[in-house]
């Protein structure tokens, strides 16, 4: 019987995946020793690999279903796991600790459950043509979960004064990511060709911005997306009450 036999093109996109993945687990390493600036540019780096391994999958025609399952098992280490882990050790480990670790795994679970609908909604008909995502995706939830260490690391606020009110925002994260609230897909964005120019500007700057100051930068993108967010929740509520 004749072995069938990958091209380590196709090896790629999986290798990514591995690669946010041990990023995710590094960042839960380094929290332990209280290396929290590390730890978070981790989870970032995670996100970032977590938009190119899907890409690359469909690029190098290589998507398999053992491909999307190891990006799911990836993602809940790297973004359910991970930024609890870190937003406990850095904010919430003192007096009210226990209070805080019930919204830590509130957090995880709510990644999990997010992640566990994603995956029926992506091998169903209805899932395949969806413009946008039901509930805050992986990812964005877990760099809005780490705004209160965002916030300390810039140095503009202490979030360890303030434990309670940290424990009971990353709780509501979560309750964002399994909520039903449409949120934006940049797969679905589309821009006018010419318009592109100033996409390009605009990244570069975003990125000019991460270099010199990244925390401050991450805090202000955090708080544009939840504002975009209550938008969002504004209309739907609105287009529910005149329907």
């Amino acid at each position: 019987m004749k072995r069938e036999r990958l091209s380590l093109v196709q090896l790629v996109p999986n290798l990514v995946t591995i690669l946010g993945m041990c990023a995710g687990l590094s960042a839960i390493r380094f929290t332990i020793d209280e290396r929290f600036e590390l730890a978070a540019a981790l989870i970032i780096f995670a996100a970032v690999m977590d938009g190119f391994d899907g890409l690359l999958a469909r690029k190098l025609n290589a998507t398999s279903s053992f491909g999307a399952e190891l990006d799911s098992f990836s993602d809940f280490v790297s973004f359910g796991v991970a930024p609890g882990i870190l937003v406990f050790g850095y904010a919430l480990d003192g007096p009210s600790a226990g209070f805080g670790w019930v919204f830590v795994l509130v957090f995880a679970v709510c990644a999990c459950l997010r992640l566990a609908r994603f995956n029926i909604s992506r091998v169903t008909p209805e899932g395949a043509s969806l413009r946008h995502f039901v509930g805050v995706p992986a990812p964005a939830g877990a760099l809005l979960g780490l705004l209160p260490v965002f916030l300390g690391l810039s140095g503009l606020v202490d979030p360890t004064r303030v434990p309670l009110l940290v424990a009971l925002y990353l709780g509501a994260v979560g309750l964002l990511m399994v909520s039903r609230l449409p949120t934006p897909s940049l797969k679905s964005v589309r821009i006018a060709r010419e318009n592109a120019i100033w996409v390009l500007i605009a990244m570069s700057a975003f990125v000019g911005l991460m270099i010199l100051r990244p925390w401050v930068t991450l805090i202000v993108t955090d708080l544009a997306y939840l504002a975009a967010l209550g938008w969002l929740a504004l209309r739907q509520y609105r287009a529910g009450g005149t329907g």
